[in-house]
């Protein structure tokens, strides 16, 4: 039975994860795509943000995919194997928190899985720009660039070349075998990514001995997400005020946020992400007949307040 080859796509929170996505499937390849994508917390985003495009997105908001969800992650897969013929390959996307060994251990550790597919390549996109302080405080990111094949060292535009020259020098301290690409925005051809057998159980296994054992993956406790939602149009003047002063105060302890704007008046969403006090927002799909129209945020971060963020949030509601 021919295996279909599988790329996990890992990262930490804000490193451009959807926007190598994104890429992959706007990119003129002849291949079709099975996606899934994971998030850390109970309202989906990435979802959204991923573009219109043929392929079926599965999505995975109840959990890290590393920790609850890997009994998911096995019964989408087992769904798709029954549907083979309509896709070339999958695609996983991880959320940011995702330690990319047990994700990996799923296509060795389950009977049907493993005579099923093939574990293609871990690629891992690091942020030039936050990626030393992320080493600080979280393990996370240190194990997405250890288990990593192939590895994009992005956003090297928000850095000096001493910086980039820096950054490369500790990655390849954790890794020295993985291929390093320097990108922005995660611009780089998607034949140098994809189908390149780049995964080596060998070299995991020298890594981590008891990496086919199953064992407990933990989160940092301070780490948590809040979601919030509201079924009437925000004022844009009073979103981007309430978020940007946001950013200014909580900054350093808002790792990721991002969200599906509906703006009042606007024919097309509105879309925002930010990592720590960088933010960006800008149009995104139009509002089609039918839709359901709402906005959608989700804060990842430490020490979040909901109740003041919900307070804050709907406060930006238009009059």
């Amino acid at each position: 039975m021919d295996q279909v080859p599988v790329t996990v796509l890992t990262g930490y929170l804000g490193a451009g994860k959807t926007t190598l996505l994104n890429r992959v499937l706007s990119e003129q390849h002849g291949k079709k795509y099975a996606v899934i994508v994971n998030e850390f917390g109970e309202l989906g985003i990435d979802n959204e943000l991923v573009v219109d495009a043929e392929e079926e997105v599965f999505e995975m908001n109840n959990g890290c995919i590393c920790c609850t969800v890997c009994g998911d992650l096995i019964r989408i897969i087992e769904g798709l194997m029954k549907r083979k013929g309509r896709f070339d390959a999958i695609l996983i996307e991880t959320t940011g928190l995702a330690d990319p060994a047990p994700v990996a251990q799923t296509f060795f550790v389950d009977d049907d899985v493993r005579s099923r597919t093939k574990l293609d390549s871990i690629i891992t996109v690091v942020d030039a720009k936050n990626f030393l302080q992320r080493l600080e405080d979280s393990h996370e990111a240190a194990e997405q660039v250890a288990f990593a094949d192939i590895i994009l060292l992005n956003k090297v535009d928000l850095v000096s070349p001493e910086e980039v020259a820096q950054v490369e020098a500790r990655i390849r301290s954790l890794n020295s075998l993985a291929q390093v690409h320097r990108t922005n925005h995660c611009e780089m051809p998607v034949t140098d990514l994809l189908d390149q057998g780049a995964f080596d159980l060998d070299r995991i296994l020298e890594i981590e001995p008891k990496f086919l054992e199953e064992e407990e993956h933990e989160h940092d406790a301070e780490i948590g997400s809040v979601s919030l939602r509201a079924t009437r149009p925000l004022d844009q003047e009073k979103f981007h005020g309430w978020i940007s002063n946001l950013l200014i105060s909580r900054g350093l302890d808002i790792l990721r946020c991002k969200g599906i704007i509906d703006v009042k008046n606007s024919p097309v969403r509105f879309v925002f992400q930010g990592v720590h006090m960088l933010m960006d927002g800008r149009a995104g799909k139009p509002w089609q007949d039918g839709d359901t129209r709402e906005s959608k945020f989700v804060l990842i971060g430490r020490n979040l307040d909901p109740t003041a963020l919900k307070t804050g949030f709907e406060a930006c509601i238009a009059a």
